[in-house]
């Protein structure tokens, strides 16, 4: 099992950071050379950096792909459907030992 990542930054370093590179582009002769410049100014690596503009784009519609707010929304789907499975297996073995007490119990006339 892997270990869930942690949130070394705060959102809003991570909006200025964002913010700064998308500012900076024209700077830039390619866009991988101002992720890098401000990537070392924040202390996160380029990639780490490059992903979150990635997805400020996705999320402004700028990028095909899943925003923030649709994966939240599945991720809170797909726990609320583990749930209901859980759920449904403890009324599905409860109404199985139920209905064998009551085989089990003597016949009254």
């Amino acid at each position: 099992m892997s270990k869930p990542p942690t949130n070394r930054f705060s959102r809003e370093v991570r909006s200025r950071a964002v913010r700064m590179v998308l500012d900076q582009q024209a700077e830039h002769r390619w866009p991988w050379a101002a992720i890098n410049s401000i990537a070392g100014e924040i202390g996160c690596t380029g990639e780490t950096l490059r992903s979150w503009v990635r997805q400020a784009e996705r999320d402004q519609g700028l990028r095909g792909g899943s925003t923030t707010e649709d994966s939240a929304k599945l991720k809170a789907l797909e726990r609320e459907n583990r749930e209901l499975r859980q759920a449904n297996e403890i009324l599905r073995k409860a109404s199985a030992y139920f209905a064998q007490a009551e085989l089990d119990r003597p016949f009254k006339r």
